[in-house]
Protein backbone atom coordinates (compact mmCIF):
# COMPACT_ATOMS: atom_id res chain seq x y z
CA UNK A 1 0.00 0.00 0.00
CA UNK A 2 2.98 2.17 0.36
CA UNK A 3 4.74 4.16 3.56
CA UNK A 4 2.35 6.56 5.53
CA UNK A 5 5.57 7.21 7.94
CA UNK A 6 9.18 7.65 6.45
CA UNK A 7 11.89 8.57 8.93
CA UNK A 8 15.05 9.26 6.73
CA UNK A 9 18.59 9.49 8.46
CA UNK A 10 17.45 11.30 11.62
CA UNK A 11 19.87 12.12 14.27
CA UNK A 12 19.71 13.40 17.69
CA UNK A 13 22.85 15.11 19.94
CA UNK A 14 22.61 15.10 23.44
CA UNK A 15 25.90 17.05 24.35
CA UNK A 16 28.72 15.00 22.42
CA UNK A 17 26.31 12.25 22.27
CA UNK A 18 24.70 10.90 19.52
CA UNK A 19 21.38 9.02 21.21
CA UNK A 20 20.05 9.00 17.31
CA UNK A 21 22.92 8.22 14.55
CA UNK A 22 21.42 8.49 10.92
CA UNK A 23 18.20 6.08 11.95
CA UNK A 24 16.22 5.48 8.52
CA UNK A 25 12.79 3.29 8.91
CA UNK A 26 9.32 2.72 7.10
CA UNK A 27 5.62 1.97 7.98
CA UNK A 28 3.51 0.53 5.62
CA UNK A 29 -0.21 1.22 5.07
CA UNK A 30 -1.99 -1.82 6.26
CA UNK A 31 1.37 -3.21 8.75
CA UNK A 32 2.79 -3.59 11.96
CA UNK A 33 6.12 -2.57 11.81
CA UNK A 34 8.38 -3.55 14.95
CA UNK A 35 10.94 -1.17 16.53
CA UNK A 36 13.32 -3.46 18.94
CA UNK A 37 16.38 -2.75 20.96
CA UNK A 38 18.29 -3.09 23.96
CA UNK A 39 17.48 -0.58 26.95
CA UNK A 40 18.79 2.96 25.90
CA UNK A 41 19.42 2.60 22.04
CA UNK A 42 17.04 5.44 21.33
CA UNK A 43 13.61 4.07 20.33
CA UNK A 44 12.01 6.01 22.65
CA UNK A 45 13.81 9.07 21.66
CA UNK A 46 12.77 8.23 17.97
CA UNK A 47 9.27 8.06 18.89
CA UNK A 48 9.94 11.50 20.76
CA UNK A 49 10.96 12.81 16.65
CA UNK A 50 8.46 11.09 15.25
CA UNK A 51 5.62 12.78 16.70
CA UNK A 52 7.43 16.23 17.21
CA UNK A 53 8.01 16.14 20.40
CA UNK A 54 12.24 16.65 19.81
CA UNK A 55 13.73 18.78 17.05
CA UNK A 56 16.44 16.38 15.50
CA UNK A 57 19.84 17.52 14.63
CA UNK A 58 19.44 16.21 11.01
CA UNK A 59 17.09 14.10 8.88
CA UNK A 60 13.41 13.76 7.59
CA UNK A 61 10.11 12.63 8.88
CA UNK A 62 7.05 12.56 6.64
CA UNK A 63 3.76 11.56 6.98
CA UNK A 64 1.65 10.28 4.03
CA UNK A 65 4.11 11.59 1.94
CA UNK A 66 4.54 15.41 3.28
CA UNK A 67 7.49 16.57 5.45
CA UNK A 68 6.51 17.13 9.12
CA UNK A 69 9.89 17.55 10.09
CA UNK A 70 9.09 21.46 11.91
CA UNK A 71 5.54 20.41 12.66
CA UNK A 72 4.44 20.16 16.19
CA UNK A 73 2.94 17.56 17.85
CA UNK A 74 -0.40 19.07 17.47
CA UNK A 75 -0.07 19.75 13.85
CA UNK A 76 1.33 16.08 13.24
CA UNK A 77 -1.86 14.80 15.05
CA UNK A 78 -4.17 16.55 12.65
CA UNK A 79 -2.23 14.88 9.71
CA UNK A 80 -3.15 11.03 11.07
CA UNK A 81 -0.46 10.72 13.93
CA UNK A 82 -1.17 9.35 17.43
CA UNK A 83 0.89 7.97 19.84
CA UNK A 84 0.91 6.23 23.27
CA UNK A 85 3.48 6.52 26.10
CA UNK A 86 5.44 4.17 28.06
CA UNK A 87 3.86 5.72 31.22
CA UNK A 88 0.11 4.90 31.32
CA UNK A 89 -1.96 8.22 30.28
CA UNK A 90 -5.83 7.81 31.37
CA UNK A 91 -8.43 10.46 32.59
CA UNK A 92 -8.05 8.73 35.60
CA UNK A 93 -11.18 10.74 36.83
CA UNK A 94 -13.40 9.55 33.54
CA UNK A 95 -14.98 6.11 32.99
CA UNK A 96 -13.48 3.25 30.18
CA UNK A 97 -16.61 4.36 28.62
CA UNK A 98 -15.78 8.64 28.47
CA UNK A 99 -12.17 8.01 28.34
CA UNK A 100 -12.74 6.71 24.76
CA UNK A 101 -15.87 8.83 23.71
CA UNK A 102 -13.19 11.33 24.30
CA UNK A 103 -10.99 10.72 21.83
CA UNK A 104 -13.99 9.25 19.46
CA UNK A 105 -15.33 12.77 19.47
CA UNK A 106 -12.25 14.23 18.35
CA UNK A 107 -12.23 11.71 15.09
CA UNK A 108 -13.66 11.76 11.64
CA UNK A 109 -16.81 9.68 12.94
CA UNK A 110 -17.61 12.01 15.78
CA UNK A 111 -21.09 12.13 14.66
CA UNK A 112 -21.39 8.32 15.35
CA UNK A 113 -18.85 8.28 18.55
CA UNK A 114 -21.09 6.66 20.67
CA UNK A 115 -21.60 3.79 18.66
CA UNK A 116 -17.62 3.62 17.40
CA UNK A 117 -16.92 3.09 21.37
CA UNK A 118 -19.33 0.44 21.49
CA UNK A 119 -17.80 -1.05 18.63
CA UNK A 120 -14.09 -0.92 20.33
CA UNK A 121 -15.36 -1.72 23.79
CA UNK A 122 -16.86 -4.84 22.96
CA UNK A 123 -13.55 -5.62 20.93
CA UNK A 124 -11.71 -5.45 23.37
CA UNK A 125 -13.89 -7.01 25.94
CA UNK A 126 -14.24 -4.20 28.04
CA UNK A 127 -18.04 -4.27 28.63
CA UNK A 128 -17.56 -5.68 32.40
CA UNK A 129 -15.20 -2.18 32.94
CA UNK A 130 -17.22 0.71 30.54
CA UNK A 131 -18.51 2.31 33.78
CA UNK A 132 -15.52 1.91 35.73
CA UNK A 133 -13.43 4.68 36.48
CA UNK A 134 -10.30 4.24 34.82
CA UNK A 135 -7.89 4.79 38.05
CA UNK A 136 -9.42 1.93 39.41
CA UNK A 137 -7.88 -0.46 36.40
CA UNK A 138 -5.09 -2.80 36.78
CA UNK A 139 -2.27 -1.96 34.23
CA UNK A 140 -2.61 -4.37 31.54
CA UNK A 141 -6.80 -3.55 31.51
CA UNK A 142 -5.54 0.00 31.31
CA UNK A 143 -3.29 -0.31 28.66
CA UNK A 144 -5.96 -1.94 26.41
CA UNK A 145 -7.97 1.32 27.28
CA UNK A 146 -5.08 4.15 25.94
CA UNK A 147 -4.55 1.71 22.81
CA UNK A 148 -8.37 1.83 22.43
CA UNK A 149 -8.63 5.49 22.72
CA UNK A 150 -6.16 5.62 20.11
CA UNK A 151 -8.19 3.72 17.86
CA UNK A 152 -11.20 5.73 18.71
CA UNK A 153 -9.62 8.56 16.94
CA UNK A 154 -9.20 6.52 13.80
CA UNK A 155 -5.43 8.33 12.90
CA UNK A 156 -3.27 6.88 9.60
CA UNK A 157 -0.15 6.00 11.42
CA UNK A 158 -0.23 5.05 15.04
CA UNK A 159 2.96 4.64 17.41
CA UNK A 160 2.73 2.28 20.32
CA UNK A 161 5.26 2.61 23.23
CA UNK A 162 5.74 -1.22 24.81
CA UNK A 163 1.86 -1.08 24.85
CA UNK A 164 1.69 -5.18 26.45
CA UNK A 165 3.63 -3.69 29.67
CA UNK A 166 1.34 -5.11 32.30
CA UNK A 167 -0.90 -7.19 30.39
CA UNK A 168 -1.55 -11.10 30.96
CA UNK A 169 -1.46 -13.22 28.62
CA UNK A 170 -5.05 -13.54 27.42
CA UNK A 171 -4.76 -9.43 27.11
CA UNK A 172 -1.90 -9.97 25.27
CA UNK A 173 -3.46 -11.70 23.43
CA UNK A 174 -6.34 -9.82 22.35
CA UNK A 175 -4.39 -6.70 22.13
CA UNK A 176 -2.19 -8.67 18.87
CA UNK A 177 -5.82 -8.59 17.64
CA UNK A 178 -6.66 -5.54 17.57
CA UNK A 179 -3.45 -4.35 16.33
CA UNK A 180 -3.83 -7.03 13.27
CA UNK A 181 -7.35 -5.32 12.65
CA UNK A 182 -6.17 -2.08 13.23
CA UNK A 183 -3.52 -3.17 10.35
CA UNK A 184 -6.08 -4.77 8.22
CA UNK A 185 -8.04 -1.55 8.15
CA UNK A 186 -5.37 0.55 6.49
CA UNK A 187 -3.36 2.10 9.67
CA UNK A 188 0.55 1.89 9.72
CA UNK A 189 1.61 0.59 12.96
CA UNK A 190 4.92 1.06 14.72
CA UNK A 191 5.24 -0.69 17.63
CA UNK A 192 7.82 -0.88 20.34
CA UNK A 193 7.44 -3.75 22.87
CA UNK A 194 10.03 -5.97 25.20
CA UNK A 195 7.15 -9.03 24.73
CA UNK A 196 9.38 -10.60 21.85
CA UNK A 197 6.86 -13.50 21.49
CA UNK A 198 4.21 -10.41 20.54
CA UNK A 199 6.59 -8.87 18.34
CA UNK A 200 7.64 -12.07 16.43
CA UNK A 201 4.08 -13.04 16.34
CA UNK A 202 2.66 -9.67 15.00
CA UNK A 203 4.95 -7.94 13.01
CA UNK A 204 5.20 -8.17 9.54
CA UNK A 205 8.88 -5.81 9.05
CA UNK A 206 11.33 -5.26 12.02
CA UNK A 207 13.96 -2.89 12.77
CA UNK A 208 16.36 -3.44 15.26
CA UNK A 209 17.96 0.01 16.81
CA UNK A 210 21.38 -0.69 19.37
CA UNK A 211 23.26 2.74 20.54
CA UNK A 212 21.38 5.21 18.34
CA UNK A 213 22.24 3.26 15.22
CA UNK A 214 19.74 0.96 12.87
CA UNK A 215 21.32 -2.27 12.99
CA UNK A 216 19.14 -4.61 11.12
CA UNK A 217 15.68 -4.82 9.11
CA UNK A 218 13.49 -7.66 7.74
CA UNK A 219 10.68 -9.74 8.67
CA UNK A 220 10.36 -11.70 11.63
CA UNK A 221 12.10 -14.93 10.52
CA UNK A 222 15.17 -13.09 9.02
CA UNK A 223 15.57 -10.86 12.57
CA UNK A 224 15.40 -13.68 14.48
CA UNK A 225 18.84 -15.47 12.75
CA UNK A 226 20.51 -12.11 12.28
CA UNK A 227 23.71 -12.32 14.12
CA UNK A 228 24.44 -8.70 15.06
CA UNK A 229 20.77 -8.84 16.53
CA UNK A 230 21.44 -11.87 18.20
CA UNK A 231 24.61 -10.43 19.67
CA UNK A 232 23.15 -6.80 20.90
CA UNK A 233 19.90 -8.05 22.09
CA UNK A 234 18.31 -11.25 20.98
CA UNK A 235 20.88 -13.64 22.62
CA UNK A 236 20.57 -12.16 26.34
CA UNK A 237 16.10 -13.03 26.16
Amino acid sequence: MGSLLEVDDVTVVFGGHRALDGATLRAEAGAITGLIGPNGAGKSTLFDVICGLRNPAGGRVAIGGRDVTRFGPARRARHGLARTFQRLELFGGLSVRDNLLVAAELGPQRRRAEQVVAEIIDRLGLQHVADTSADELPTGTGRLVEVGRVVAARPSVVLLDEPAAGQDNTETERFGELLRALADEGTAVLLVEHDMGLVMNVCDEVYVLDLGRMIASGPPSVIRSNEAVLAAYLGDL
